[in-house]
């Protein structure tokens, strides 16, 4: 049985010093684990217990931690002291600008941040700019980022959104306070993969934008529907507001292109994080160029600001070069090989439940996966809150850890699997979860 004692007593001292113990709350959580080391596939606690790790940074550590080729390229950049000038462009943010464009085609021109949160902030403001509206949607359940227009119905509770409407829009559920009332009154939150409900807020508001994960990631792996978003594509063009993909999780992990470059679908605007550098902090903001240009616009009343002392940082851009070579090198084979373990991965688990006779369903997008406890694959939010069996997830997730195989113990996030896991790692999981599931 794994403890974590001294992680609880750590918790406890920097509480003293740090608001809420954790310095982003949203990986407080029960048990609360402090790690100290990754290698791989494998993670390590303060308190010496060994796991497999599925949460793999939130889905950041996509070749595993400590890349060594990655470290290489930091600690070649480090040596060679490359600095923060902080005036004039920089070889490495060029040469990653024209790798990123190579790897990604539907994206024609890009900007660089430090996360996948600016990345979205200036999403939207360049489709305000550009459309000169204020209103756009976003999607019950998805998460865009911690800003004003986007803090909101990112897991909300049954109570505070009420059932289904279709078509219609929820209430906004904000997930902070300090967001200003009118400000909250120009966001519109709609199910996923439902286009009735875009069609009504048409009618209501003039909208700006709509953005969303193309895959519903944040709840797990919720798909879009046959013709969702072909339809999203038509009516943005009909009625004149931006097709926002966020692609900070689905990005670069379902396909070096892009999930866009999966179902062959062109947005106005995407951003991209996460895996994109392996971990290290960078956002990317790219799209089509008539769009990206407003950061340089000649009119200064139509400009749109992008600024950031940190913005491809040497060190952070170095690894998004090396990360971004890795996964475009055939030799490497990435996607095949992560691919193929998550074959495995969801067969074994489809044979372990169907013995069960509890109702599931595993849903799986190349190496990123989720187990629903209910009987077909969700359609959103709203499906998976009516069905999903909550607090048998619950358990599952923490035995699971007990048992030295970690992915996030809150119920409905995905598990993702690294190019540094193998079919031995996937095999050991298989077999802790069957005696998990026994358990329980």
């Amino acid at each position: 049985m794994y403890k974590w004692e001294k992680s609880a007593q750590l918790l406890q001292e920097n509480e003293r010093w740090i608001s809420g113990g954790i310095v982003s709350l949203n990986r407080k959580s029960e048990p609360n684990i402090c790690f100290n080391t990754g290698r791989g596939s494998r993670v390590f606690d303060v308190d010496g217990n060994e796991y497999i790790d599925y949460q793999a940074g939130f889905a950041a550590s996509f070749l595993g931690h400590n890349d060594a080729d990655v470290n290489e390229a930091v600690a070649k950049t480090l040596t060679n002291n490359s600095v923060l000038m902080g005036a004039g462009p920089t070889t490495l943010e060029g040469e990653f600008a024209q790798l990123f464009c190579q790897c990604v085609p539907t994206v024609e021109s890009i900007q660089i941040t430090t996360t996948g949160s600016e990345a979205t902030y200036h999403a939207i403001r360049i489709a305000r700019a550009v459309t000169k509206r204020d209103h756009i949607i976003v999607i019950q359940g998805g998460y865009n980022g911690w800003h004003n227009d986007v803090s909101c119905n990112v897991i909300s509770a049954l109570d505070d959104i009420g059932e289904r409407v279709s078509p219609g829009e929820y209430p906004y559920d904000s997930s902070s306070a300090g967001v200003p009332s009118s400000h909250s009154s120009l966001v519109h939150i709609i199910n996923y993969n439902d286009l009735e409900s875009v069609k009504y807020v048409l009618k209501r508001y003039e909208i700006a934008a709509i953005i969303l994960e193309p895959i519903l990631q944040n709840i797990g792996i919720v798909k879009p529907q046959e013709g969702y978003l072909e339809g999203l594509r038509s009516l943005a063009d009909a009625h004149g507001f931006l097709l926002i993909f966020d692609e900070v999780k689905t990005g670069f992990r379902h396909a070096l292109g892009g999930y866009q470059s999966i179902c062959k679908i062109q947005p106005d605007l995407s951003t991209f994080g996460k895996a994109v550098a392996n971990g290290y902090p960078l956002g990317v903001i790219g799209g089509k160029r008539k769009y990206m240009d407003y950061f340089a616009h000649p009119d200064k009343k139509e400009r749109v600001l992008i600024a950031g002392t940190f913005n491809a940082f040497p060190l952070t851009t170095a690894a998004a070069i090396a990360t971004l070579k890795k996964l475009s090198s055939p030799a490497a084979d990435v996607y095949g090989h992560v691919f193929k373990l998550g074959a495995i991965l969801e067969e074994g688990l489809n044979d372990i439940f169907k013995s069960t006779g509890r109702p599931y369903y595993v849903a799986r997008q190349g190496s990123a996966f989720c187990t629903y406890f209910m009987d077909h694959a969700p359609v959103d939010f709203h499906d998976i809150l009516n069905n999903h069996d909550f607090k048998y997830d619950n358990q599952y997730r923490r035995k699971l850890i007990e048992q030295g195989i970690f992915n996030f113990p809150l119920p409905i996030k995905q598990g993702s699997i690294s190019y540094a896991h193998t079919e031995n790692d996937i095999a050991i999981t298989l077999e802790k979860t069957k005696n998990v599931v026994a358990s329980i």
